[in-house]
């Protein structure tokens, strides 16, 4: 019986030599795994968490409302996707954002808040949102306030 088994791989070596190949394999499939986790939350590969978005937009909720037509210091967001900028109604927008043409969506946003007055030149917006991780969170927030 053991003639029949010579063509098993390591045979000759034994059981414990497959074992060290094996334990070889999993830290690097655990490193793959680990940069595929990191890839899938990075803010291109996935999009942002409404629930944490909403807790960062209270840093917005200043100058900014979440309900229709409830304009502030800066205009309402609610329906912001899909909204050109500078069409929000009762709201005096800078020269600048009406003459921007910007179709607000993920990416439009996200360049936008990552640094208005270099975005558009003469926005009256001049906080940032820095983080890109709180962009995406606050872009997903405000993607449900339609």
């Amino acid at each position: 019986m053991t003639e029949d088994l010579n063509w098993l791989p390591y045979q000759s070596q034994g059981i414990h030599s497959m074992r060290k190949r094996t334990d070889a394999i999993n830290p690097a499939l655990g490193i793959a795994a680990a940069i595929g986790a990191m890839l899938a939350a990075s803010p291109a590969g996935a999009a942002g968490d409404a629930t944490v978005g909403k807790q960062v937009f209270e840093r917005c909720a200043a100058c900014h409302s979440t309900t229709p037509g409830d304009n502030k210091v800066g205009p309402s967001l609610a329906g912001v996707f899909g909204r050109k900028s500078g069409a929000e109604p009762d709201y005096n927008y800078s020269p600048a954002l009406k003459a921007a043409n910007i179709t607000w969506d993920e990416h439009t946003l996200d360049h936008f808040l990552t640094n208005p007055a270099a975005d558009v030149h003469g926005t009256k917006m001049f906080i940032n949102v820095p983080d890109a991780a709180d962009r995406q969170n606050v872009i997903a927030y405000l993607e449900t306030l339609k």
